[in-house]
């Protein structure tokens, strides 16, 4: 088939690459002049089977509640009159419960596991053509943690994933310290902490533009610094998106991999898609030569924050704002980064001023994401991913594929009810 894509993100072009190899006539569109200059463009860069717990659970309604008004907060929620965030709200409180969050927690291990694999896989495809270089490294995630209360609840979450096949093995401060020695000088802070060795880290944007070029020379046609206003419906099926200069194209099949803007396309159509954006913040450091810098990625839970060594950078990142789709950063939310790198490296230096940055995320009540069919046969949706889109875009791009083709997927994965 003739297929469009909507979204040159690391979703999109995952989900371009493989329809390609399945034999379709690809067409990738993105606002922007380059792939990944949005969302994926300086996240936490972490393949992270261990975030498979869901936002949505017992502990977090406490949370929020404590933080609202805290400019800082790991997740700060602005109120306004928005109906969408609103009943997104109630939503997402319905999947707080424990029966909930255990079985969105089956799914997103799933599917994150799965990706990682197919990452792998295709490293391995591409590597006699050049391969993909995007500063991966292969040496698991640690989860810190400096609250005792903190930790008992992490304990609790790494053996319902482990019933799952995620492996989050228990360390004291002192075993975290032995993974990654740039944490001493910190060590009177640490209560303990969990390791997922299979985890890996990387840069997300180049990632995406790598395989954008693999993508061309497969034959993906990349049209760029295009905006769609609207999609055109015909019964049953889209007939066409129209850009914003007037551009009517047609194909046989369009998938949504818009992130946070997929559900304004979804509105004129009927279709109430339940995500909404949360905004990330990220800070990256050129570090030198002889910088107490981590090498291990890792996850500070309590904050929300994520480590990752990019070769000569450091990518901090995390926290959420829920503030609609304003993308100012907010130098209160900026210095909370620096701030807590401060207290875990004290001994860091930098080369240069940091580089700040923030994305908006593409968030579901349940933190499942929207893979597979929509009520209109010929669009497909591939967009929700959260905080985790890097974890699983391969994964996601590949299921996608499988399913448009008719194949049964590697994977079992809950159809978007849509």
């Amino acid at each position: 088939m003739k297929i469009v894509v909507l979204g040159a993100g690391v979703v999109g072009v995952a989900s371009a690459w493989y329809l390609s190899r399945a034999g379709h006539e690809v067409t990738v569109i993105d606002r922007q002049g380059a792939a990944a200059q949005e969302t994926s463009f300086a996240n936490g860069g972490q393949i992270a089977v261990s975030h498979a717990e869901p936002w949505a659970n017992p502990a977090t309604p406490r949370k929020i509640w404590q933080w609202l008004g805290q400019e800082d907060a790991p997740l700060l929620l602005r109120l306004r009159a928005d109906p969408a965030l609103w009943r997104w709200s109630w939503r997402f409180l319905l999947e707080c419960r424990a029966r909930r969050t255990r079985a969105n927690i089956r799914p997103i291990t799933t599917l994150a596991q799965y990706s990682r694999s197919c990452l792998q896989a295709l490293r391995a495809e591409l590597a006699p053509q050049g391969g993909l270089h995007y500063d991966q490294l292969q040496r698991g995630i640690l989860h810190l943690y400096t609250d005792a209360k903190e930790f008992e609840q992490a304990l609790h979450a790494a053996d319902i994933m482990r019933d799952y096949g995620c492996d989050r093995r228990p360390l004291t401060a002192d075993e975290c310290v032995a993974i990654e020695p740039a944490l001493a000088s910190a060590r009177s802070q640490l209560v303990g902490g969990d390791f997922s060795a299979e985890d890996e880290s990387g840069d997300a944007q180049r990632f995406s533009s790598q395989l954008a070029e693999f993508c061309r020379r497969a034959g993906v046609n990349f049209r760029l610094d295009t905006v769609i206003s609207r999609l055109e419906r015909d019964g049953d099926r889209i007939a066409a998106a129209h850009t914003a200069s007037g551009e009517r194209i047609v194909a046989d099949g369009f998938v949504l991999a818009l992130g946070s803007y997929s559900p304004l396309l979804l509105r004129p159509l009927g279709l109430s898609l339940p995500v909404i954006p949360a905004k990330g913040y990220s800070a990256t450091l050129t570090l030198p030569d002889d910088s107490v810098a981590p090498v291990t990625s890792l996850t500070d839970d309590q904050y929300k924050l994520v480590f990752s060594r990019l070769g000569q950078r450091l990518r901090i990142a995390g926290t959420a704002e829920f503030a609609g789709f304003d993308l100012a950063l907010n130098p209160v939310r900026c210095d909370a980064l620096l701030r807590r790198t401060r207290q875990l490296f004290p001994q860091l230096r930098d080369s240069a001023p940091p580089e700040f940055w923030c994305g908006l995320r593409p968030v579901t009540p349940s933190s499942v994401p929207f893979i597979g069919a929509s009520r209109y046969r010929n669009l497909w949706l591939n967009t929700g991913h959260g905080t985790l889109g890097w974890t699983m875009a391969c994964g996601s791009g590949r299921l996608l594929a499988d399913l448009i083709a008719g194949r049964a997927p590697d994977i079992a994965f809950p159809a978007p009810a849509l």
